[in-house]
């Protein structure tokens, strides 16, 4: 085979995972979206902290199940049929959701994209693992997070151009209707991904799976070139034709003795992944960033920078993934995580909050507001002044004004809690994002793999779900500093979990990776 051939079979390779890993980038624009859409129908739903919670992780509670038999389901169909679905779901829940009058509407909208986004978060990884080779297979299944933390680029910066496009005076936005716009801009690249996955062929493992075997050869040949599409196809052949006569894969059997040790890997990091807080730090950027009184301006702003360093980080987990291995990239990503949050959870406890009569004269909105108990007394709690605050003006009035509030009266290290949070970002994009569905992809035989992602992946969207529903209580009621603590006390705790139990998956095919772990 020249080299010609190989080179084209590698574009092309790289083409189609880009199409499938666009299901990524949808997901992650949709978390990102929410961060700004809360700042405006939080306040015009008069939403409590659980209706607010729930608007942002009811997607997340529903993929959890769309994950558990996606990859089922995929085995049966194919993983194409599925994507597909996926696309059209993704750009209907966008249209309902910024059409949406009511919370209920809302939320439910989006729970129909939470169908879509559980689905794709399961089926790419593992389309993308089946159509690569050992040596490329780490870089391609990151192309998956590297579109994920895109998404999140693309949301942050669209939230913060229709931010900057209403606080201008721009007249044809409103506090009704900017977070619709905001919403609604998801249907343009749900459409697209759409349309795309029709250039997308089908698995080839699952093609061989179907004993459609001509087909299969077909599809490694335009992959691989002739030469590497005979013997891939020789050795798909032979592992599929040892499970032949094997009974068909229940739930029951990830548990067995056989199987333990990499359920036990696969559901360490599938619930570590998550229970760090990285989706309570995306979904709620902008709650967060205003807690540091940055100003709501500054918090979209920050926003932008935040989901950027997640782009530069992931960058540089796909380069180095396939050099220095899965283990040496968790394990490092991991210290830095728990160093993070816990330097976040230093500069919020420190900071103090305070409402001076100047201050008022300054907050058009709360003039006339009788604020004599909470003005010129310094709070050391942040949940003790919200919650004075809240008393005074009422929830709505509150939400409303609660970016130029905190302003106003915060005084605290804004500048060392920006670090860690970009820190904790920095190395989760190289680590936990990244590296946790490559190793997924990785370590299950075929036979189990659809079953044992799509099993991980409702645990990992279960604490998913969990974190994002808690966080806005927690925040109210715990404070921002407990909150990071409890977050960097899980993140070094899972450090000396992997640390023991943490195998290396590099640079082998998956034959060799059953061999190695199915005992």
């Amino acid at each position: 085979m020249t080299k010609p051939a190989q080179s084209s079979g590698l574009y092309y390779t790289i083409f189609i995972s880009v199409i499938v890993s666009l299901g990524g980038f949808l997901f992650g624009f949709d978390a990102g979206i929410i961060s700004g859409v809360m700042e405006y129908a939080g306040p015009e739903f008069n939403l409590s902290d659980g209706q607010a919670g729930w608007v942002v992780s009811s997607p997340t509670f529903v993929a959890m199940f769309a994950m558990l038999i996606a990859g089922r389901l995929s085995d049966n169909i194919g993983r194409k049929p599925i994507l597909l679905v996926v696309g059209f779901g993704y750009a209907l829940s966008a249209l309902l959701s910024a059409y949406a009058s009511s919370y209920e509407m809302l939320y439910l909208a989006r729970m129909l994209g939470g169908f879509a986004f559980g689905a794709a978060l399961i089926l790419a990884p593992t389309y993308i693992a089946e159509i690569s080779t050992p040596e490329n297979r780490g870089k391609l299944v990151s192309i998956q997070q590297l579109n994920i933390v895109l998404g999140f680029f693309a949301a942050f910066l669209s939230n913060y151009y229709f931010n900057d496009f209403f606080k201008s005076g721009n007249s044809f936005f409103t506090e009704n209707n900017i977070w619709r716009w905001m919403l609604g801009a998801e249907f343009f690249p749900a459409i697209a991904y759409f349309l795309l996955l029709f250039l997308v062929p089908k698995s080839p493992r699952w093609l061989f799976s179907k004993n459609r075997n001509e087909e299969g050869k077909a599809v490694l040949k335009k992959l691989y070139g002739a030469e590497i599409a005979e013997r891939e196809s020789a050795v798909i052949i032979n592992s599929l034709q040892e499970e032949k006569n094997k009974e068909r894969v229940q739930i029951g059997e990830l548990f067995k003795p056989a199987l333990r040790f990499i359920l036990l890997v696969g559901l360490t990091i599938g619930i570590l992944q998550q229970v760090t807080g990285i989706n309570a730090v995306y979904f709620y950027a902008n709650s967060i960033f205003k807690q540091t009184g940055i100003g709501t301006n500054a918090a979209f702003t920050s926003g932008v920078l935040l989901s950027g360093t997640s782009v530069v980080f992931t960058l540089v987990a796909m380069y180095l993934i396939d050099r220095v291995g899965r283990r040496p990239l968790l394990l490092v990503g991991i210290a830095g995580i728990a160093t993070s949050l816990l330097l976040c959870a230093y500069g919020f406890n420190q900071a103090t909050y305070e409402l001076t009569s100047s201050d008022i004269v300054t907050l058009e909105a709360l003039k006339g507001v009788d604020l004599n108990n909470v003005v010129d007394k310094t709070y050391t709690s942040d949940v003790d002044f919200k919650n004075a605050m809240k008393n005074a003006l009422g929830n709505q009035l509150y939400l409303r004004q609660e970016g130029a509030i905190m302003e106003a009266a915060a005084t605290m290290n804004a500048p060392l809690i920006l670090i860690g949070i970009l820190g904790f970002i920095a190395c989760f994009a190289f680590s936990l994002g990244p590296v946790m569905w490559v190793m997924l992809s990785e370590m299950y035989p075929t036979k189990y793999r659809g079953l044992a992602i799509g099993f991980i992946g409702f645990i990992n969207s279960f604490s998913s779900w969990l974190v994002q529903q808690v966080f806005p209580w927690e925040l109210s009621n715990l404070g921002n500093a407990m909150s990071f603590l409890i977050f960097g006390l899980v993140a070094l705790f899972g450090f000396f979990i992997l640390l023991k139990v943490l195998p290396e998956t590099k640079g082998k095919s998956l034959e060799e990776l059953e061999k190695e772990f199915v005992k």
